[in-house]
């Protein structure tokens, strides 16, 4: 009888194995697009601007003026976008690595880095139509309002940056699965970004999630020997 020869089945990394850096390089470009992202945001105010308050056409009109503005931020924007999920999937698999077999802790924190993706996306989702209308034939002043206002309110919805710091938070001071400055400065800026989230004043989560990501990032780019 023939002996049936199997080939040996891949040996899986071992816990703690060094598997790159890459995935925190790009939580850390992502952050800082976030980052640029908000504060280009910020420019766009023509819908706030008060002396214009009353006249919708004036606002739609002083809003076209802002394209270069909307171009860039439309692609720091999708730059933090694309790359945010690479980030959570290393997440998650760093957070394996140090968590108890079975903790819902990297799932978690890859989710709501998930849902701050999506936001990212949502809150870019009208530029084509509007960078490309605005001003032009056809576009009426309420629909350049909207878009405005939508430009100043959904790409700031960074909830779910706030979940993931927490879920990281846990992971490091409770489970020592990751450097204890890590969890803390993830307990304080993921905590705040979590409560700005859940309250009516949600939009502020756009001010500290992305700083809770770039901080983070480039903590396991450079001080996190088991990245």
């Amino acid at each position: 009888m023939s002996t049936l020869i199997e080939s040996p089945a891949p040996a899986a990394t071992a816990p703690g194995t060094r598997t790159g850096r890459a995935w925190a390089v790009a939580g850390a470009v992502a952050g800082a697009a976030g980052v640029a992202a908000i504060q280009l945001s910020l420019k766009i105010d023509s819908v706030y601007n008060p002396d214009i308050a009353d006249d919708p056409a004036k606002q739609a009109a002083d809003l076209a003026t802002h394209k270069g503005v909307m171009t860039a931020m439309h692609i720091t924007l999708m730059v933090a976008t694309v790359l945010i999920p690479v980030f959570a999937a290393g997440l998650a698999r760093r957070l394996r690595t140090g968590t108890p077999a079975g903790s819902l802790l990297p799932a978690v924190a890859a989710s709501g880095l998930a849902l701050t993706a999506v936001a990212g996306l949502m809150g870019a989702g009208l530029d084509t139509e509007f960078l490309f209308g605005l001003g032009e034939k056809g576009m009426t002043d309420e629909l350049a309002l909207v878009y405005g206002h939508w430009l100043s309110t959904i790409p700031w919805l960074w909830v779910g940056a706030g979940l993931s710091g927490v879920a990281v938070a846990v992971a490091a001071v409770r489970h020592r699965a990751l450097p204890r400055w890590i969890g803390w400065v993830s307990a304080v800026l993921g905590g705040i970004t979590l409560l700005f989230g859940i309250s009516p004043l949600q939009y502020m989560a756009g001010f500290t999630g992305p700083v809770w990501l770039l901080v983070v990032a480039l903590g396991f780019t450079l001080g996190d020997r088991k990245a």
